[in-house]
């Protein structure tokens, strides 16, 4: 039986986790949670699963969440020290990892260090540091796994295949809410268009990020460091349909596929059941003859330009993708509050990147310091002692 230390516990991808667990007892065990600032839901779901360790990110809300708990034995904790401690639960084996941004550098890597197998559907510590990831992973002798739908269809088409033998990963992408309309229409996009996915019900921030196709553009960083690619070997291809989630070209001109319907709980039970497959258990099967016909797109790079700065910032290389992370972060913040309107997200984005001095073969402190950087220099709108 696997032990999962799950963080994130509270958002779509680890509610969904809870739901794999839940239907397969036999193969799971719940022994840490993690949350930010949901406490409603960590306590419902502390009652029902009952972990050993319970973490979120307010000291008071924690001192609550201890008084609500104290007769069943689960240590609440809080903070960033508390989220490390539930990574690196001594009970788990398997840590999986959604939590949005950046701020799960430090926990992801504490857990690779405590010998755990990582399950990763936050993308951006492998956008900011995959490199020292992979390092670290090697060193410790434990195995990455992907949630992410895309990377997760990567991961599965590779299997047992050598490097040599590849000619281009293909990451497919929905086209957001926003594939068919024009750039003059951008401008007078709302927030509430911007969220309103035509496939994927998510977080508020990943679904901006797929109206702008910055989510592309962090997963393509995020597929060259995963798979060790060049980046201009990853292409992003438009498929509205959602059914193929990514494809794989060989040199021999023969392409693999991962096809499923468009449900997370289907690469979550994958990357946590690795190397066994599970039976999905009730979820709705793919019926080929119902989709009947699939279209590809290249997508439109003049109207996007997020997807282009994420290219741009991998052949940068270095503190660059930190620092693309952390404004996209900054500016789809600014967006959601009503500051800045939708097309001035990548304009607000490109202006912090062109201030920066890149720091070529960074440790974590020079990623996080860029990351730090980024964010002050896009709330000052200037130049703030560049690095």
């Amino acid at each position: 039986m696997k032990k999962i230390a799950l963080i994130g516990s509270t958002g779509s991808i680890g509610v969904n986790t809870l739901k794999v667990i839940e239907s397969h007892p036999d193969k799971f065990r719940v022994v840490s949670l993690a949350a930010g600032k949901n406490a409603d839901l960590l306590l419902e779901q502390a009652r029902k699963f009952k972990p050993a360790l319970i973490c979120i990110r307010d000291r008071e809300q924690a001192a609550l969440l201890k008084s609500k708990l104290a007769r069943t034995g689960i240590r609440v904790v809080w903070g960033e020290e508390g989220l490390i401690e539930a990574s690196s639960c001594a009970n788990a084996d398997t840590a999986v990892f959604s939590v949005v941004g950046a701020q799960g550098l430090r926990p992801l890597i504490a857990a690779i260090k405590s010998g755990k197998n990582i399950c990763f559907a936050n993308k951006e510590p492998f956008v900011i540091a995959g490199e020292l990831i992979n390092r670290l992973a090697a060193k410790h002798g434990v195995k990455i796994l992907p949630i992410d739908s895309e990377h997760s269809a990567v991961f599965q088409c590779l299997e047992g295949k050598k490097k040599d033998e590849i000619r281009r990963i293909i990451l497919t992408s929905s086209g957001g809410p926003f594939r068919a309309v024009t750039s003059r229409e951008l401008r007078k996009v709302t927030v509430r268009d911007a969220l309103n996915h035509p496939r994927w019900k998510m977080g508020k921030k990943i679904t901006i990020d797929s109206a702008t196709l910055m989510n592309k553009g962090l997963e393509v960083i995020e597929a060259a460091n995963l798979f060790n690619m060049p980046v201009d070997k990853i292409e992003v291809l438009i498929h509205p349909e959602a059914i193929i989630h990514s494809l794989v070209e060989f040199i021999d001109g023969s392409h693999m596929a991962q096809l499923a319907i468009p449900d997370m709980r289907i690469p979550i039970q994958y990357a946590i059941g690795y190397p066994e497959r599970l039976d999905s258990n009730g979820l709705p099967r793919l019926d080929l003859t119902h989709v009947r016909r699939f279209h590809f797109e290249k997508p439109d790079m003049e109207k996007f330009p997020c997807l282009g700065l994420g290219y741009e910032a991998k052949r940068t290389g270095g503190t660059m993708p930190a620092v693309l992370n952390a404004a996209n972060e900054m500016a789809v913040g600014s967006f959601l509050e009503g500051k800045i309107s939708f097309v001035d997200i990548p304009l607000r984005i490109e202006r912090v990147m062109k201030k920066h001095r890149v720091v070529r073969k960074p440790g974590l402190e020079d990623i996080l310091e860029s990351d730090r950087w980024a964010r002050e220099v896009f709330n000052a709108g200037r130049s703030v002692g560049c690095r």
